[in-house]
């Protein structure tokens, strides 16, 4: 069966995060995804850790290699104009084209969209800048990590009374990605219903923020900021992590969403009678006592398994289930029985595990086609398989250092 994206293929200028997770969407979903880089300027994650055994190399990072699969690699120098004039053939023969550069800075190239429509008037070009491409901040520099604080999300984490917090993750990047995924996909839509192409100006700032509706409808409808809340819910008590038997990182979540979920905990406690305590009768009288409420859980579960306390809860219908680490995710039998990791042999790593696509789909057989390409390791396939050059062209490029 053909997969969704099949016949369409993407000029990728993405790197970092943000547009390559955008990127490796579409070729998850069978989109022919060349990456456009250069050996001179590299992907940036190409050279950040972990690598493949510890040993650093362009072609070695598991972050790189993670984010890039099922892509093929173009080597272009694009200061040079032979490259540029490359990249522009190939934007002609291809259907979206994705950047995460700085405004202006493919303008500055020769590759804004106003010349990629001379070449391709129907194309679809993403442009995934920190701010978006207008407005007075569009010119700041962005990081990942500084897009947590930015969104607002670092003002709604951390416990009462204390400092906002970052939340470990670069929460814009991923999430700038699958927007401007859904984004492109939308436009491929309307191009199939008018023939038009699309110009997407996505800011991930914007991105971000769009996760925190709750917080700033209470700023707009209330006028008020609201706290933060460490572990616990607005509404929902009880609603945290509890500490297990076993070393400083088996914990187990907890959460009641009503009063018939509170009452078979209770019961599992052995203590049905504290569903019927004054003080833990209804959610309002939870949610002012939970301080008491959370320490009588607590001292349940000190003495525990945190998978005995995952399955007795939840045989009971209470949402409960371990706090995972990397290790317990990678090992766990639900996560390996859906198929969610992949393992594909890499050309310079060899076989190596990595989270594949999270979904599946009748009808059409979705799946990681293959592993993340070496840097330039599809250079001789582009050049004379789609752009239709000799052997010696390539060979001519490849002398003057284009092709690095």
């Amino acid at each position: 069966m053909p997969l969704p994206l099949e016949g369409i293929r993407v000029c990728d200028f993405t790197w970092v995060w943000a547009g390559p997770f955008c990127t490796l969407q579409l070729a998850h979903l069978g989109a022919e995804v060349i990456k456009i880089e250069s050996i001179k300027r590299s992907d940036t994650v190409r050279r950040l850790p972990s690598y493949a055994d510890n040993e650093a190399g362009i072609n070695r990072a598991g972050y790189f290699n993670q984010y890039s699969q099922g892509k093929k690699s173009l080597a272009l120098d694009l200061s040079r104009p032979e490259a540029r004039e490359i990249a522009l053939r190939l934007v002609r023969e291809s259907d979206i084209v994705a950047e995460n550069f700085a405004p202006g800075v493919m303008q500055r190239l020769g590759l804004g969209y106003d010349k990629l429509r001379e070449v391709k008037p129907d194309i679809i070009m993403i442009a995934l800048s920190g701010y978006g491409g207008t407005g007075p901040l569009s010119p700041f520099i962005s990081y990942g990590p500084a897009q947590v604080p930015m969104s607002g999300l670092s003002s709604l984490t951390g416990f009462p009374g204390g400092p906002p917090t970052q939340v470990g993750l670069s929460y814009g990047d991923p999430t700038g990605g699958i927007q401007g995924a859904v984004a492109v996909l939308a436009a491929l839509w309307r191009r199939g219903h008018t023939g038009e192409g699309t110009f997407i100006d996505e800011s991930q700032w914007e991105a971000a923020i769009a996760m925190l509706g709750e917080g700033i409808m209470d700023q707009v409808m209330n006028g008020r900021q609201p706290p933060r809340n460490g572990n616990r819910d607005v509404m929902m008590a009880p609603s945290g992590v509890f500490r297990c038997a076993g070393d400083d990182e088996h914990w187990v979540s907890i959460v009641c969403g009503n009063d018939e979920e509170f009452r078979s905990l209770c019961l599992a406690m052995g203590d049905p009678a504290l569903a019927d305590d004054a003080r833990f009768r209804t959610a309002r009288a939870r949610k002012a006592n939970e301080d008491a409420l959370e320490a009588l859980i607590a001292a349940w579960t000190r003495g525990r398994d945190r998978w005995e306390v995952t399955h007795l809860l939840q045989g009971m219908g209470v949402a409960a289930f371990p706090s995972m680490s990397s290790a317990d995710l990678a090992a766990d039998p639900h996560l390996n029985e859906r198929g969610i990791f992949v393992e594909l042999e890499h050309p310079e790593v060899g076989v190596r595990r990595h989270i594949g696509i999270p979904y599946t789909m009748s009808g059409t057989p979705v799946a990681v086609r293959a592993p993340a390409p070496c840097l330039g390791q599809h250079t001789d396939y582009v050049l004379k398989d789609i752009l239709k050059m000799s052997d010696a062209e390539v060979a001519d490029l490849r002398a003057k250092g284009v092709l690095e």
